[in-house]
């Protein structure tokens, strides 16, 4: 058996952990920060936080996707159009807003981290992929989207420029390039 070692978390000992390191990203970006200034924000001892994180890219990805995650809800509209536009504009909207900026700062850190992109992969990106994956499959299944669509190729294709802009050629990124993006993308994978 797996069972846990210690004490449950107490869960405004973890609220107060995951608000400082929030805020301490927020301020001074993600190289700035550290476990030390964490604990000493969150009146709490160093070895609380690495009982519960293995390591300072854990608790700030766990601090900033706490504070982040209400911003991305998943829309139901009853179309998998309207339901990724909605999801696409919703993304883009917080990739540059001041919270999402950091998104493109730990994509930066994490070139030289390893653990940092591991920890931005797993916690942000894969579940915005799966929440994509999803709503395209339930246009599939209500017949809007071809039957034998590539869902991955499908996400690449809606998803991927939206980070080339942000990250690559820094253009802009409005509600009318995703609008005109996701019009061109479902040309192609609409069912006919």
């Amino acid at each position: 058996m797996n069972a846990k070692r210690g004490r449950p978390r107490n869960i405004e000992t973890e609220k107060s952990i995951l608000a400082a390191s929030y805020d301490l990203l927020l301020e001074n970006g993600f190289g700035a920060v550290t476990v030390e200034k964490i604990a000493e924000r969150a009146g709490v001892s160093k070895a609380t936080i690495y009982k519960w994180w293995p390591n300072k890219a854990a608790v700030v990805m766990d601090g900033f996707l706490s504070a982040a995650t209400a911003r991305l809800p998943l829309p139901d509209t009853g179309s998998a159009f309207n339901n990724i536009l909605i999801h696409a504009t919703n993304l883009a909207r917080f990739l540059t807003s001041r919270e999402g900026k950091i998104i493109t700062e730990l994509i930066g850190e994490g070139q030289f981290d390893s653990g940092l992109a591991e920890a931005y992969r797993v916690r942000f990106f894969y579940p915005r992929r799966l929440e994509a994956r999803q709503l395209l499959e339930q246009g599939v299944q209500q017949g809007e989207l071809k039957g034998n669509l590539d869902i991955e190729l499908s996400i690449d294709l809606i998803y991927g420029p939206i980070f080339y802009r942000l990250l690559v050629i820094g253009g802009k990124l409005d509600d009318t390039y995703v609008q005109n993006l996701v019009t061109s993308a479902f040309e192609g994978i609409k069912a006919n």
